[in-house]
């Protein structure tokens, strides 16, 4: 029954646009721990058992939350679910983590080392050097650009089609991008494969997330980009928090062509409001390193 109930629950999100993947997950997980015990309703001691496996207090704080919607949800129709407290794994704050602004030399090296890595696949350097180097030069979601395929490189830019918001957008591209882009592009399509994703992985499939940010680990490793003082080693979404800030910090100190500016980046990020993009402006003209 539970996992009926799970199924129409994740259908019902999915069917209103929300990708729903890490949740499905866990509900599934918890569903499974349930129906072993011989549960046909939520128990919050059972919730709260589950939830207590996790390794980290933020990650059983985050698996009661998502079983307590779930739950709340089955209760208005059977009250015999029980909804645990939401303040049974604790209260933390939700602390947004500081960006790691690069520098041009620091992107530099980064490049470097991915147009330096052992050509075990043909295609492997230039399949990484392309992907950083767009994503570097756009801002773009590392999950956009994982989801690009080769038709959506057009005359016009690259067209944006599976967005964190469910909204297609075009990218206009400058002209070194372009000509970096079109060079891949070129090399992509000698490649045999059944696939029309536009990166590909070594062995001719879409190229997965995991893979990048393992790849991604080891080039800035190898580049030298360590954690500076109080922060945490750089991440590939912070390449999308540098583009914000350096194309902000092209409009000096006129307050109005920030203004104008901030509306036409929200566009072009694919952020849903201003106030998404207004998080990464106190990082302009601060010094990053």
């Amino acid at each position: 029954m539970l996992s009926e109930d799970m199924t129409c629950y994740v259908d019902l999100h999915r069917g209103l646009g929300f990708r729903f993947h890490t949740q499905h997950g866990l509900l599934r997980s918890f569903v499974v721990f349930a129906e072993s015990h011989g549960d046909t309703f939520i128990h919050s001691r059972r919730v709260l058992d589950w939830a207590s496996h996790a390794p980290s207090a933020p990650q059983r704080r985050n698996r009661l939350i998502t079983i307590r919607r779930f739950a709340l949800a089955l209760r208005a129709e059977d009250i015999r679910h029980e909804v645990p407290p939401a303040d049974a794994m604790g209260r933390e704050r939700f602390r947004r983590r500081t960006p790691h602004i690069y520098t041009p030399d620091e992107i530099s090296r980064l490049m470097g080392a991915a147009a330096g890595m052992s050509p075990v696949e043909p295609d492997r350097p230039p399949t990484y050097t392309t992907l950083f180097g767009l994503l570097a030069s756009t801002g773009m979601r590392i999950s956009e650009a994982l989801a690009l395929h080769v038709d959506d490189v057009t005359a016009d830019g690259l067209i944006i089609r599976q967005t964190k918001f469910q909204k297609t957008r075009l990218l206009p591209l400058h002209t070194s991008t372009r000509l970096a882009l079109d060079e891949y592009v070129s090399i992509r399509k000698q490649v045999k494969t059944s696939t029309e994703t536009l990166f590909l992985s070594g062995k001719g499939d879409a190229l997965g997330y995991n893979t990048v940010r393992s790849v991604f680990s080891r080039l800035t490793r190898s580049a030298g980009l360590s954690a500076r003082s109080g922060q945490r080693a750089p991440r590939i979404h912070d390449l999308r928090h540098t583009f914000a800030v350096r194309s902000l910090e092209e409009c000096g100190n006129d307050p109005n062509a920030v203004a104008r500016h901030l509306v036409a980046l929200t566009t072009y990020l694919g952020h849903a409001h201003v106030t998404d993009t207004l998080r990464w402006t106190p990082s302009v003209g601060q010094e990053s390193g």
